[in-house]
């Protein structure tokens, strides 16, 4: 009898919990999808950011091959954000201001073209041809032959996207996209390490800062020289100031600079060559690159056993318009001064 009762007392508990086992399974599926972003929000995320101006920190290359953030990670590297940009070309560098045109929010990512994107987005209607006696003609015109220009960024997350404002988007892009920044100069200075950021501030050069960053720290270059050093190298100098007051010579070979003389009032002249700051970015990666060599076999349009007219290396080119950098004329007034003392006006 007593085994009877047990037996009857936890046939009842069992049955009593199985609907409280399935009402959590209920609940617990109800809050995971309560967690995905719901049709509406969507909505209104794309209506928030859709057509907004930002400044970007990164630089990207054109097309569909843009920028991802995966758990605050921005991806690919810069090595070969490098690559895709000498392959595809710049669509925005750090600092640039963009246009959000296109959002997308997809099943696990949010997806965001910016300055048209990177595929051309062609209208239904161009897709419509009209004839007559065998012949047909596009309703909407021919359709637009130029590229695109833009390029995209993707927001990436683990299983779904979650219940996001826009606002809280705005946050997750932050490591690609500045959306507090007020001028470009402000925007691009935040993407720079703090002591090129310092040296805008006060309006310096530091050897190794790209033209960019001389632009930003010193404004546009009153007068610019090309000449070539003592080792045949080609260089170009920005000039600022002018005598009695003090002159600076920023020389730049490629992107960067690589030597600042300064001629003080009081005649003190200090020159500096030692690189300061050790900067590579996409730009100046690209800048830099050296052509690659062409293989020996070719295509040419030459028959077999013809000779080009100008072999490299030959001195049989015809003559340049315009004489050699750092060559100087019968009138030219110099008396052997330094071509960069003679633009500063000493």
């Amino acid at each position: 009898m007593n085994r009877l009762v047990v037996s009857l007392f936890a046939t009842a508990a069992l049955l009593l919990a199985l609907p409280l086992s399935a009402d959590d399974t209920k609940k617990s599926q109800a809050n995971s999808a309560s967690d995905k972003m719901t049709p509406r929000t969507r909505l209104e995320v794309m209506r928030d950011l859709t057509a907004e101006r930002v400044y970007v920190r990164h630089s990207f290359p054109m097309g569909d091959r843009g920028l991802e953030i995966k758990n605050g990670v921005v991806t690919p590297t810069d090595q070969q954000i490098a690559s895709l940009i000498a392959e595809h070309g710049l669509a925005a560098k750090p600092g640039d201001r963009v246009v959000i045109t296109n959002v997308v929010v997809k099943e696990k990512s949010i997806v965001l073209e910016i300055n048209g994107g990177g595929k051309k987005h062609e209208k239904w209607y161009q897709h419509v041809s009209v004839g007559a006696g065998g012949s047909t003609t596009p309703l909407g015109g021919a359709p637009p032959s130029l590229a695109a220009k833009g390029s995209q960024l993707t927001l990436e997350f683990d299983k779904y996207v979650p219940e996001l404002t826009g606002d809280q988007v705005r946050d997750l892009l932050g490591p690609v996209f500045d959306f507090k920044a007020l001028t470009e100069a402000e925007a691009y200075q935040k993407t720079l390490p703090p002591k090129v950021q310092d040296a805008i501030k006060n309006h310096q050069v530091l050897v190794g800062m790209d033209r960019e960053m001389v632009t930003y720290a010193k404004g546009r270059p009153p007068k610019k020289i090309r000449d070539r050093d003592d080792s045949g190298t080609d260089y170009e100098e920005w000039i600022y100031g002018t005598p009695p007051e003090e002159v600076q010579f920023v020389r730049f070979q490629g992107q960067l600079v690589t030597r600042l003389e300064i001629m003080k009032v009081d005649g003190q002249k200090i020159v500096r060559t030692e690189r300061e700051v050790d900067l590579k970015s996409a730009e100046t990666e690209v800048a830099d690159k050296k052509p690659e060599e062409k293989p020996a076999n070719a295509p040419t349009l030459r028959l077999p056993g013809e000779q080009p007219e100008y072999p490299q290396g030959t001195n049989n080119a015809p003559p340049s318009a315009y004489p050699p950098p750092g060559t100087t004329t019968p009138t030219d007034p110099s008396g052997g001064m330094p071509p960069h003392w003679m633009a500063a006006g000493f």
